[in-house]
C-alpha cells in the first residue's frame, strides 16, 4: 500500500468504533463530531502532504519498494539522515509546528525500534518472539502507513507513592494471560492523538525496578480493542467558529486522552516484552531518545520560525520599533538560530552504529530538550507583550463583514504604514490563538512537559548523560598550577 491519501486515512479512521469520550460524550465518528473534525481533516491534510511534495517526504521501502514517509526511514547513511530531515522539515509546515504528535513522531521511534532487534531479544536471545514482532509491527506500520498513539507516564495519584512501581494498582500491568495472550489492566497517561490514532502503543518509558516483572509489558493493538477507552481532555476546538475568528483551534487541537486498559487483551504476535525488566529498561540503546529529539527538535523549530514571523509582523501592524520590542524580537532570532544550529550539527555529526544504521549526534541535541521546555513559554510571553491589549481589540469576521460597523472599523482599526483592518484583525486574531485560547493553554503546558520538565532534563543532563571529561582536565590542569611544585 504505501503512503496513504488524506481520503484514505479519513476512511481508516471511519471504520472502526473506537471508545472516545470528549466533554462527557462518546463520540461515533471522530472525522464529523464538531469537536474533533477540524483536527481529524488537518490530519487527513498532512498525509496528503506527503504526496503533494513526495520529492522530499517519500521514500521507497527496501521491502517492497512502495514509496512511505521518510519517518518510517532506518538510515543508512549521512545522505539518508538529510533526506529524511528535509521530508521531516516539510511535514512540520503543515501545521506550523503545532500539532506535536503528528504521526511522524512515532513512526520514527518505531522505525528506530525496530532497527535494534538484538535490544529486544536480548543478550542471550530470550525474548526472540518479542524482537521480531517488533520488528514485523513495524514493517506493518510502514507498509500500510498507519497513525500510531502512545502512553508512556503512570498517572498522578500521590506523589508520596507513586514512585514505588511494585504494588501500584492503578498503572498498566500485566494480569494473566490465555493461550491469546497476555491481559492487561490499568492506567496511562497521555495519549496525545488518541481519536485519530490506529493503533495504541505501549513501551518502556522510565526505568522500573528489578521485581517489577509484572510492569514489564511493551505491545501495541487496534484502537479499537475491546477495554480499551479513552477520556479526552476539553476540546479547545470551538465548533462552529469562523476560521478567520479562530484559525489554529479550528484546525490543530490534536488532543490529549486518558488511557484505560479494562482487563485488554494482547494478542502474543503485537507483545514485544512480557515480564522482562532488564530489557524493558535497556531501551535506549535502540536510539529511539536520538530519533525522538531529531523529530521534536525538527518541529519545534519551525514553530519557533513561524512564532519569529508573527511577532515580528505584529510589531510592523502597530509601528512598534522601540529598543524593548526590538530586544524580544532578536530574543526570538536567537531562539531560531541556536535551534538551527543544534540540528545542523547533529546532522554535520553524525554517527554510524556498529550495525550500519546512523543516527544523528545526540550530544548536539540534548540540550534542546531542556531549553525549549523554557524558550516556548518565553515565547507566549513575548508575544503577549508585543500584542498587549491589541489581542483584545480583534473584529471578528462577521464584524468586518457588517456593512454598518465595517467603514468604522476601517476609519478606528486599521493597521501602520496603510495595512487593513482585515490584516490587523486576522494577525492578531492569530496570535490570541496561539497564546490566549484554550488551544494556547493547552500549547503551554505541553511545551513546558512534552520531553519531560526542563528540571528533569537538565538533571540527566548533568548526571547521565553530559560528557564531563573536557571539563575535569581543563580544572585538573589549572589546579596542577596552584601545586606546590
Amino acid at each position: 500500500m504505501g503512503a496513504r491519501t488524506g481520503l484514505q486515512f479519513l476512511e481508516g479512521l471511519r471504520a472502526t468504533r473506537r471508545e472516545i469520550w470528549v466533554d462527557g460524550e462518546r463520540i461515533e465518528d471522530v472525522t464529523a463530531h464538531p469537536k474533533l473534525r477540524g483536527a481529524a481533516e488537518s490530519l487527513a491534510a498532512q498525509f496528503d502532504r506527503q504526496h503533494a511534495y513526495s520529492a522530499e517526504c517519500l521514500f521507497a521501502l527496501p521491502e517492497t519498494g512502495e514509496l512511505a514517509s521518510v519517518s518510517h526511514m532506518i538510515p543508512r547513511s549521512r545522505d539518508d539522515l538529510w533526506r529524511r530531515h528535509t521530508g521531516l522539515v516539510r511535514l512540520s509546515e503543515g501545521s506550523m509546528g503545532i500539532m506535536g504528535r503528528t504521526p511522524d513522531y512515532m513512526n520514527m521511534k518505531f522505525a528506530a525500534f525496530a532497527s535494534a532487534p538484538k535490544v529486544w531479544a536480548g543478550a542471550d536471545g530470550r525474548n526472540k518472539r518479542g524482537a521480531r514482532n517488533i520488528v514485523d509491527f513495524q514493517r506493518h506500520l510502514s507498509q500500510f502507513d498507519i497513525s500510531l498513539t502512545h502512553t508512556i507516564i503512570q498517572p498522578t495519584i500521590d506523589k508520596r507513592s507513586d514512585s514505588r512501581v511494585v504494588g501500584n494498582k492503578v498503572t498498566i500491568r500485566k494480569v494473566g494471560e490465555t493461550a491469546d495472550g497476555i491481559i492487561v489492566r490499568g492506567a496511562r497517561v497521555l495519549a496525545t492523538l488518541a481519536p485519530f490514532a490506529d493503533e495504541q502503543t505501549v513501551y518502556p518509558g522510565q526505568p522500573i525496578p528489578a521485581d517489577a516483572t509484572q510492569y514489564a509489558v511493551a505491545f501495541a493493538i487496534p484502537i479499537d480493542t475491546p477495554g480499551l477507552k479513552f477520556l479526552c481532555r476539553d476540546s479547545a476546538s470551538t465548533p462552529g467558529a469562523d476560521p478567520f475568528d479562530k484559525p489554529l483551534s479550528t484546525r490543530f487541537d490534536e488532543q490529549d486522552a486518558f488511557c484505560i486498559f479494562d482487563d485488554v487483551l494482547v494478542p502474543w504476535d503485537r507483545v514485544f516484552i512480557d515480564g522482562d525488566v532488564q530489557i524493558y529498561n535497556s531501551m535506549r540503546e535502540t536510539g529511539y531518545a536520538i530519533n525522538m529529539t531529531t523529530q521534536s527538535t525538527i518541529r519545534a523549530l519551525t514553530k519557533l520560525e513561524f512564532a519569529y514571523g508573527l511577532a515580528t509582523r505584529m510589531a510592523e501592524l502597530i509601528g512598534d520599533a522601540s529598543p524593548a520590542t526590538t530586544e524580544m524580537l532578536g530574543e526570538l532570532a536567537c531562539y531560531v538560530r541556536l535551534t538551527a544550529n543544534a540540528l545542523e550539527l547533529s546532522l554535520e555529526q553524525a554517527w554510524e552504529r556498529e550495525d550500519g544504521v546512523w543516527f544523528p549526534n545526540g550530544a548536539a541535541l540534548e540540550p534542546m530538550r531542556s531549553m525549549l521546555a523554557m524558550w516556548m513559554p518565553r515565547v507566549a510571553e513575548i508575544i503577549t507583550m508585543i500584542g498587549s491589549h491589541n489581542l483584545l481589540t480583534t473584529p471578528s469576521r462577521a464584524e468586518l463583514d457588517n456593512a454598518t460597523l465595517r467603514p468604522l472599523i476601517d476609519e478606528m482599526l486599521h493597521g501602520a504604514d496603510g495595512a487593513t483592518a482585515d490584516e490587523r484583525a486576522a494577525v492578531f486574531r492569530m496570535a490570541w490563538d496561539l497564546v490566549g485560547s484554550a488551544l494556547g493553554g493547552r500549547g503551554f503546558l505541553y511545551e513546558r512537559f512534552y520531553l519531560t520538565s526542563a528540571a528533569r532534563n537538565k538533571q540527566m543532563l548533568h548526571t547521565r548523560f553530559f560528557d564531563r571529561t573536557r571539563s575535569q582536565s581543563l580544572l585538573e590542569d589549572m589546579l596542577s598550577r596552584t601545586r606546590p611544585a
